[in-house]
């Protein structure tokens, strides 16, 4: 019997989403891993979890919830906490708000309590983007 794979998540989703774009949902759906078979043989396309997926891979909140109240999901809490290999990571909700992109350089300067990320722009010198305190 084939072993099922896990249902595609995050950027894998929304890329997978993109390519298939001429598909029906249903069938996007599908391809990316959100079906199963009952019991008596007929495939069933899991359209809630897919499309909460997908929403959640493209940063959109219907919750209405106010940003920046913490611990609501995968909504941006605007805090983040030292990981255990001493990693600090800061999420792509974040850097899409920034309007970043894969590639893109930031200088860090590190003050007494804060730390502040400079975008490295080679055309037009440096422009301050963020800071944490």
């Amino acid at each position: 019997m084939e072993k099922k794979k896990a249902p595609l998540a995050g950027e894998a989703l929304s890329k997978k989403v993109k390519e298939l774009g001429h598909l029906s949902k249903e069938a996007k759906a599908r391809a990316c891993g959100y079906s199963t078979i009952t019991k008596n043989g007929i495939e069933r396309v899991n359209m809630m979890p897919f499309l909460n997926a997908l929403m959640d891979a493209e940063g959109i909140e219907l919750d209405g919830k106010q940003e920046g109240t913490g611990r609501g999901g995968r909504t941006a809490s605007y805090r983040i906490s030292v990981q255990s290999n001493g990693n600090l990571l800061i999420g792509s909700a974040y850097t899409k708000q920034m309007g970043v992109n894969p590639g893109d350089e930031f200088e860090i300067i590190l003050g007494r309590k804060h730390i502040h990320l400079r975008q490295v722009d080679t055309d037009a010198g440096t422009a301050e983007l963020a800071a944490a305190s």
